[in-house]
């Protein structure tokens, strides 16, 4: 069973920033690529950023590039999503993701994810 964790939830005012956590086991780590995904009400869930299991390639999702990162922390098992610059338009349910590859979650989106975390809001204030 692969269980994912996310924290870091909030309300930021425009142009701020907000980060993202999301703790797996070290087994999910050594296995799968990780992934963030948004839904803002009313939408569909939407690719945010994935990187390989081995940190050598990141994707973004066009509406985030330049402003958000991701990044993974091994040794504790966490995957991250840096936030900044954000846009009243980032408002929306980030989920943690867990998938074979992290470019068939950019090129698949969700279809292409075989795990997902409960979901944290992030709300983003104009």
């Amino acid at each position: 069973q692969v269980q994912l964790v996310e924290s870091g939830a909030g309300l930021v005012q425009a142009g701020g920033s907000l980060r993202l956590s999301c703790t797996a086991s070290r087994r999910t780590f050594r296995m799968y690529a990780m992934g963030w995904f948004r839904q803002a009400p009313g939408k569909d869930r939407e690719f945010v950023a994935a990187i390989s299991w081995n940190d050598v390639t990141i994707y973004y999702g066009d509406s985030v590039k330049g402003r958000f990162t991701i990044s993974k922390d091994n040794l504790n098992n966490t995957v991250y999503l840096q936030m900044n610059s954000l846009k009243s338009e980032d408002t929306a349910v980030y989920y943690c993701a867990a998938g074979a590859a992290a470019q068939t979650m950019s090129a698949m989106g969700a279809t292409a994810v075989d795990y997902w975390g409960e979901g944290t809001l992030v709300t983003v204030s104009s």
